[in-house]
């Protein structure tokens, strides 16, 4: 009897696992490109390592020497600009906001940055990890999203980024 139940709760785990939907949590730096019409040197993520669809993304971006930005910021002493690092926090809102229903094809762009607050520095050799949340959308045209970036479980930056849809 136990081995007619595991026969046909296998059947039942297969069928209900082919009717299932896969939710996609993870983006590569190729699906990212997919997404994103940023390309170097503006594309600021390198992978998303989790993603609740109308929720949230968590993206990393791996800071390196070698980028434009550090030939003039500054010369004697390396640092990500803020502007770069809110940037970096707005592409991954964006792939929250490209997956959005209704917004295939069109492109989000700042609104608006508020409530913005830089708390260390980021050098070549970070590892900046942004988390960017969902707090509202409006129409489906504007949203409005909290970010974090941090560097080894330290906060590094946070504020409100506010989108808008153009066609």
């Amino acid at each position: 009897m136990s081995t007619i139940t595991e026969a046909n709760s296998t059947e039942v785990n297969i069928s209900l696992e082919e009717n299932t939907p896969t939710i996609k949590t993870t983006f590569t730096i190729e699906e990212i490109q997919e997404l994103l019409p940023h390309r170097y040197p503006f594309l600021l993520v390198d992978r998303i390592i989790d993603y609740v669809p109308g929720q949230k993304a968590v993206g990393i971006k791996n800071v390196t020497f070698n980028e434009p930005q550090f030939q003039g910021h500054f010369p004697e002493r390396s640092l990500m600009p803020g502007v770069l690092i809110i940037e970096a926090m707005a592409q991954v809102g964006g792939i929250v906001m490209t997956q959005m229903p209704d917004s295939k094809g069109g492109l989000f762009v700042f609104a608006g940055i508020d409530k913005v607050r830089f708390r260390r520095q980021v050098i070549p050799g970070d590892q900046l990890v942004m988390t960017v949340e969902l707090l509202w959308v409006k129409q489906r045209r504007f949203g409005k999203m909290q970010g974090r970036a941090e560097v080894d479980g330290q906060l590094a930056a946070e504020g409100e980024l506010m989108f808008s849809l153009i066609s």
